[in-house]
């Protein structure tokens, strides 16, 4: 139905629906019509006002703007769907038994799985190729740290990639014992198998999307922003949109490459109602649990290393030169403080003070004190991951030492310029953003540890947290106008809970259940 007169298409009533507008305004019914808010007022108002053929009585259940991932690998998650998850094992011998099984259930040319991180074994420590060996000797295999930035290849692998007792890369690493590889690469170093491995086909990734957007629709995402994204990618997105086989509404952080400067770049921002294309994505270092993260001094646990620069300064210069005479926004994976103080002098090469130009260090795990200040006054948003902490806390202190009460500071992030952006990181993290609610509020895992929480003074409110996968998730990418918060003329896109986020106790907040996600005010998921 179309809106004519009074009529809309749908009406929300007799519900608590969380706007998340400037005011924080809570409303009992919305109506909804060409996939937009018209309206929102009490119930009685608005179904006095207005009339729908549609109309959805939630008996009092809370309603949220529609949940936005502002950093993900949405299409890499939906092709990993289909290899090894090794995440949970207690130990290596665990996950080579998990991938054998895997294998024998859904065998391949290349053995593929993701998820293993050595941090959480008995014995901490990276695992070495002898098992994989013995289980694969004619197969190649390569398995991905939980992280990305570290991974695992059997000999047959190294052998398709003529490895040799001299190889060396440029900011990676082939980890070696006597001289000898282990397996294990880190960074850079990985792509000297993961080249080899043969490229998804269309078919592939449009199933993979597919599998992908039902997954997140089920955890009441409608937005994500997908970092680190190829033309062909690109360009299937805006295919699958405009076919409306794709719903999933998507940020594009584009790799840096000549093919995205010439298409994208050089032509200036590419908006649709459901793709925005206005971003370069960059690596300045690796990861904190396989000592890739770039730090200022060397590692508590490891005193011999400070980490990885995966680009050099260079590139990375002339990269935010180029995004920033483009009109782009540069988005920055740092981890390391000194990665992130290496990004923030490159972009106040470019950045004016109180600047609407919304550079972004992503993750912003660990900065220096003498940092934090320069994210208000370059107007730079911090990009973080809230249960990153709460994955990491158990072991970071080990590599960080007296350091780790600068890290995940979300709190203090927060008050350089008044808002941030939340997100997950998936796959390295659940897709479940309700999960970094919890760990954004409680600092506490899975499990509920540590009791009292983790470093509380860097707790986000509940309106806050809130507002971190909403509105200023939707700010981050330049989208604010037009979703992130219910309010007439936006995007009808909100989910329907179980049970009040903002009311309940933080132990029940992971395992409340989505109800009902609309985009555009189109039913997507509904778990009835």
């Amino acid at each position: 139905m179309s809106c004519t007169s009074n009529n809309v298409d749908l009406i929300i009533t007799n519900a608590t629906i969380y706007s998340v507008d400037a005011d924080f305004t809570i409303y009992q019914s919305m109506a909804v019509a060409n996939g937009k808010v018209v309206a929102l007022g009490d119930s009685e108002t608005i179904q006095s006002k207005y009339k729908a053929d549609n109309i959805i009585d939630l008996e009092g259940k809370p309603v949220y703007p529609g949940l936005i991932d502002p950093h993900c690998h949405f299409l890499g998650y939906g092709l990993g769907l289909r290899n090894a998850w090794l995440a949970g094992v207690g130990s290596w011998a665990e996950a080579v038994d998990r991938l054998v099984k895997h294998q024998n259930n859904y065998p391949s040319d290349w053995v593929l799985g993701r998820g293993w991180n050595q941090n959480e074994w008995d014995v901490k420590e990276f695992p070495t190729k002898e098992l994989l060996d013995k289980a694969f000797p004619d197969k190649p295999v390569l398995l991905t740290r939980i992280d990305g930035h570290a991974a695992i290849a059997n000999s047959k692998a190294m052998e398709l990639a003529g490895f040799s007792a001299d190889t060396l890369v440029t900011g990676g690493e082939i980890v070696r014992v006597n001289g000898e590889p282990t397996g294990v690469l880190v960074d850079n170093a990985i792509n000297l198998v993961r080249d080899l491995v043969p490229a998804d086909s269309k078919d592939d990734k449009v199933l993979a999307l597919d599998n992908a957007q039902q997954n997140c629709f089920a955890v009441g995402l409608t937005s994500v922003s997908d970092a680190g994204t190829d033309l062909a990618d690109a360009l299937l997105f805006d295919e699958l949109h405009k076919a409306g086989k794709l719903k999933m509404k998507i940020n594009v952080m584009l790799n840096p490459t000549q093919e995205n400067y010439a298409h994208f770049l050089d032509k200036g921002v590419y908006v649709t109602p459901n793709l925005s294309v206005r971003t370069v994505k960059l690596f300045a270092d690796g990861a904190l649990g396989s000592r890739g993260a770039l730090m200022i001094e060397p590692y508590s646990d490891a005193p011999g290393t400070i980490g990885l620069q995966l680009e050099t300064t260079e590139k990375l210069t002339a990269v935010s030169r180029k995004a920033y005479e483009s009109g782009y926004q540069v988005a920055v994976h740092c981890i390391g403080d000194a990665a992130a103080r290496l990004m923030i002098d490159i972009f106040e090469e470019f950045l004016e003070p109180d600047n609407d130009l919304r550079w972004r260090i992503e993750h912003a795990q660990t900065i220096h004190p003498d940092d934090l200040p320069r994210f208000g006054r370059l107007a730079i948003v911090p990009s973080v991951q809230t249960t990153h902490a709460t994955s990491d806390m158990i072991w970071a202190v080990d590599r960080l030492g007296d350091r780790i009460k600068y890290a995940y500071t979300y709190q203090d992030l927060l008050k350089q310029n008044g808002w941030l952006p939340n997100g997950s990181d998936f796959p390295i993290e659940h897709i479940n953003p309700l999960y970094g609610f919890y760990a954004g509020v409680a600092r506490q895992n899975m499990d509920g540890f540590p009791p009292d929480g983790f470093q509380m003074e860097n707790a986000l409110t509940r309106e806050q947290a809130l507002r971190a996968m909403t509105i200023w998730a939707a700010k981050a990418a330049f989208e604010e106008d037009v979703k992130g918060s219910l309010e007439p003329g936006k995007a009808a896109d909100f989910v329907v809970l179980e049970d009040d986020i903002m009311t309940a106790p933080n132990s029940k907040l992971p395992s409340v259940k989505v109800e009902k996600t609309f985009v555009n005010g189109e039913l997507v998921y509904s778990i009835k």
